[in-house]
């Protein structure tokens, strides 16, 4: 499924180089395995991308994946 962009569909398949990929290393079962992970926009890897990452106030983004951040005074209005 496309991405929307501006209300249209947006092709992230033409962000993609299927000549590269990595190797990162990860573990099911405390047992060490290692992955073939082919770049995508998960993983900061797209192809023919240029990634811009621009800090913004802790109080615009309180992302919760802990259950601790629950506690944070941002979640507790």
């Amino acid at each position: 499924q496309p991405a929307i962009k501006s209300g249209k569909p947006f092709d992230l398949h033409k962000f993609r180089d299927p000549r590269t990929g990595f190797i990162s290393i990860k573990s099911k079962d405390g047992r060490e395995l290692k992955a073939l992970e082919l770049p995508g926009l998960w993983n900061g890897s797209m192809a023919f991308w240029n990634t811009i990452f621009v800090e913004v106030p802790i109080d615009t983004f309180n992302p919760v994946k802990t259950i601790n951040d629950l506690l944070r005074p941002q979640h507790l209005g």
